[in-house]
């Protein structure tokens, strides 16, 4: 049994691997522009793909495997072989190399291999949600996850191999936003009715709202991506607010069932209650870029510096504090179960686990959303002094700084919590 338990873990730190990667050289990116020596246009690249196919793909995939693996014995689930984990991995690496190498038929050739391991996961999952009757509920809802995965890897394969040039830009954005809306979003929102109320040990608050929620997302999305195929403003300012709309009773769902917590006190419950605060942030701002492009010149100068702090709200604010969220509660899990046995002697393993995990919580939280919020400050001092002086190159050291004390901080958190075996004693708490 302890072998159905190896997968998940294998995906969840890799994945968060590729998240920390990709997140140093977004910095490194972002450093060498305000510095005045950018890097390689091809290093861009590089840094999305392994955030959202290294990173947010795999982390997605491991969180789902890891919610669906049952410890009875009565539910037995296929062997998920070692291939399915080196063939995703591998995948990505070379699609990133190939990145480097300017080769668009090696990208695409890697992203048929990630096309491939992904279906091969997405049907051990469909095979193991049968024996989950909350799964099989939410079934319709993340069939539309996937579907949206496997059409944003045809937009992608469609790009790399050139096959309609004539329509680039429609197709890369379909890819863009099919992957990081279509099944990105609508993902995170769907695991998250599941996972914050294990984590409150406290059932959610409305399963009316969950309701709504689970219909009025995918029609947002849809409408959003209909508006960005079309070039059309009205209709993405539309899809955008009615989008707002249901995220914001998603957020109300997930605070009213915090509030009936008395379960609160945990590094999980926190990252994933900002990653969805990062998540409404990041609409708004969306509307409000869409505003300022009805005007022509739009009113407040918009460029690439503003970009990065934009997506990067998405990136950083919402789907790392995910990952760190889905990690802080998961690991200890699935460590506990892989290593004992005995359902009597689990428990105060995994409680050491859990208190590894939700070690230096303060500062963790606190320097990765300060960090990631600075970005936004370096953005907005452009619009009034410029890129070389010093007050934005004070904002984007200490940006980079706070980010990488919360990264470094929680790779140490899961290395001492891998490294916690169930026969030794907990260490001393700082």
């Amino acid at each position: 049994m302890a072998r159905r338990y190896g997968s998940p873990i294998a995906f969840l730190f890799s994945g968060f691997g590729w998240l920390t990667l990709a997140s140093f050289t977004g910095l490194a990116l972002l450093i060498s522009m305000i510095l005045g020596a950018p890097l390689p246009p091809w290093v861009r690249p590089m840094h999305v793909h392994a955030s959202l196919v290294g990173g947010a793909l795999q982390t997605a995939m491991g969180g789902f495997l890891a919610a669906l693996s049952s410890p009875s014995p009565r539910h037995t689930t296929p062997h998920l072989h070692p291939a399915a984990w080196l063939a995703l991995n591998g995948g990505t690496a070379i699609m990133v190399i190939a990145f480097g190498l300017r080769s668009s038929e090696g990208v695409g050739l890697a992203g048929l291999v990630v096309l491939v391991t992904s279906l091969w996961l997405m049907r051990a999952l469909w095979i193991q949600s049968q024996h989950s009757p909350s799964s099989q509920r939410n079934r319709s809802y993340f069939t539309v996850c996937f579907v949206t995965l496997l059409a944003s890897f045809m937009g992608g394969a469609v790009l790399a191999f050139s096959l309609v040039d004539q329509f680039h830009g429609y197709i890369r954005l379909a890819h863009i936003h099919l992957g990081l809306l279509g099944f990105f979003l609508l993902t995170t929102v769907g695991a998250l009715h599941g996972l914050l109320p294990d984590i409150l040990q406290t059932p959610l608050a409305s399963p009316r709202l969950t309701r709504l929620v689970l219909i009025g997302m995918p029609l947002g999305v849809a409408g959003l991506i209909v508006g960005f195929l079309n070039g059309s403003v009205p209709i993405e300012l539309g899809a955008g607010g009615f989008l707002f709309l249901t995220v914001i009773l998603y957020a109300l769902n997930q605070i009213r069932t915090w509030l009936a917590s008395s379960h609160r006190n945990h590094a999980a419950s926190d990252h994933l209650l900002i990653g969805t605060f990062f998540l409404l942030l990041t609409i708004i701002l969306g509307i409000l870029v869409g505003i300022n492009n009805l005007s022509t010149p739009p009113l407040i100068p918009f460029g690439t510096l503003h970009l990065v702090a934009y997506t990067h709200m998405t990136m950083i604010g919402c789907i790392v504090n995910t990952a760190m969220g889905v990690l802080s509660h998961q690991i200890p899990l699935l460590l506990s179960t892989l290593r004992v046995a005995s359902n009597k002697k689990r428990s105060p393993y995994q409680q050491r686990l859990a208190m590894i995990m939700d070690r230096w919580r303060a500062v963790q939280i606190s320097s990765l959303n300060l960090g990631t919020m600075g970005l936004a400050v370096v953005a907005a001092l452009t619009w009034n002094v410029p890129l070389s002086s010093t007050s934005v190159r004070v904002a984007l050291w200490m940006s980079a700084g706070l980010l990488l004390v919360s990264f470094v901080l929680f790779l140490v958190k899961l290395a001492m919590a891998w490294g916690m075996q169930p026969d030794k004693p907990a260490p001393v708490s700082s």
